[in-house]
């Protein structure tokens, strides 16, 4: 009784639910449609309105025109800022700097050429007087001092005067000039008949004789031809600088009596220095007259050229003394000071700098200024060879200007301007 109960209950409960289900899967269809018809509903409305200046179908339209509207979007910003960036790259490329900047910054640039030298091959030397350029003031008769007109140091111009000189053996000379000349006068005067050959040439010989006196003095031929004129001036006379040059070695003083040939100043044109350098047996042999060699004095360096060698050992030092000689325009170097000479390697090759020229760049590698029309450029060289503060350096073409003083400075604007484009 119960289990026909059980199943007539189950047997009425199954329509039940089949209407259910039923019910359920046409709420979801609907459901389904509705959105559906919505969504087809947005996309044809933006079609429509997209598509109002095209022919072709909505969804098309509107793929193309967003397609084409970020593209044209895009591709100018892009071009614009790869502009933009060339440009600023292309204007790093050289720094530029003013002349006040310049001198603040200390910059100091050097024409170079290829060089051969080695930065073992170094001997200590002392910078000299260019004796070819060197005049020492000596007039063969004793002479007082009467009065200066320089001063110890100065640079005097040539025919200035430097100082005046007198005395007794002074007023003797010039007088016997002037008698001797005056007889040699008459003498040409007369005629053969007149005068005997003997007593012509006697004449002529006594004249150019006390001549030459005078110009032992270091009187001028101007200074001499006047005392014929004026031989109420004998007695005195100037002392002409003989060359341009600067006051050196100055011991004239006041009222004092200098015998014949005592040396009263020198006169140098610094314009032009020489080097004595003593080097080892070993290295003169690499020393041929008329190579180059490399002068380093502190932080300059300069080109010389080996003009003279000894060929004879010191018999303490057991050296040979070599000769070089180098322009030194400005005057900023002086005889006196010590240097060190570097000489030529056919070996090795490049061009040699101090370590003030070197600095390091962004990647890490050596790299020096050099500059051109367009101002300084950073140049990567390779370090062949380093000793005492200079460097033996390849990668820099021939005659470059390379900066030796003020690199660091140059390198911070570098990395300045580095940065400010980075973050553009």
């Amino acid at each position: 009784m119960k289990n026909q109960t059980v199943k007539s209950t189950l047997f009425s409960l199954k329509p039940l639910m089949r209407a259910i289900g039923f019910g359920l899967l046409i709420s979801t269809t609907a459901a389904i449609g509705v959105s559906g018809v919505a969504m087809a509903g947005e996309g044809h409305d933006h079609g429509i309105e997209a598509g109002n200046n095209s022919p072709h179908a909505p969804g098309e339209v509107d793929h193309d025109h967003a397609s084409e509207a970020d593209n044209h979007a895009e591709i100018p910003e892009a071009h614009d800022h790869e502009e933009a960036e060339g440009a600023e790259a292309e204007h790093s490329e050289a720094l530029t700097l003013s002349a006040a900047q310049r001198e603040l910054a200390g910059i100091e640039v050097v024409k170079l050429a290829e060089q051969s030298f080695s930065l073992e091959a170094v001997a200590t030397a002392t910078l000299v007087v260019d004796r070819n350029r060197t005049v020492t003031l000596a007039p063969q008769l004793e002479v007082r001092v009467l009065k200066r007109h320089v001063v110890p140091g100065q640079e005097v111009a040539q025919g200035q005067a430097i100082l005046t000189l007198g005395g007794a053996a002074v007023a003797q000379a010039q007088a016997d000039y002037i008698n001797a000349a005056a007889e040699w006068s008459r003498v040409k005067r007369m005629s053969e008949s007149a005068v005997s050959a003997s007593r012509r040439l006697q004449a002529q010989v006594d004249a150019e004789l006390k001549r030459a006196t005078l110009e032992a003095m270091k009187m001028t031929p101007a200074q001499i031809n006047a005392l014929e004129s004026t031989p109420e001036t004998i007695g005195s006379y100037q002392l002409l600088a003989p060359i341009a040059g600067r006051v050196q070695q100055d011991v004239a003083m006041l009222g004092q009596v200098f015998a014949g040939g005592t040396a009263l100043m020198q006169l140098t044109d610094e314009s032009y220095l020489w080097v004595e350098a003593q080097v080892t047996p070993t290295q003169a042999e690499k020393v041929n007259v008329g190579s180059k060699a490399l002068v380093r004095v502190g932080l300059h360096s300069i080109e010389a050229k080996i003009i003279g060698r000894s060929h004879e050992l010191n018999s303490v030092t057991r050296t040979e003394q070599i000769l070089v000689a180098f322009e030194n325009p400005g005057h900023v170097l002086h005889a006196g000071q010590f240097a060190e000479i570097y000489l030529s390697d056919n070996a090795k090759g490049g061009a040699v700098l101090p370590d003030a020229a070197l600095t390091r760049g962004g990647d890490g590698d050596w790299q020096v200024f050099v500059e051109d029309a367009d101002g300084f450029e950073a140049v990567e060289v390779e370090v062949v060879e380093r000793q005492r503060g200079m460097n033996l350096v390849r990668g820099l073409a021939p005659n470059a200007k390379v900066v030796i003083s003020g690199a660091f400075f140059l390198a911070s604007e570098q990395a300045k301007a580095g940065f400010d484009i980075h973050n553009h």
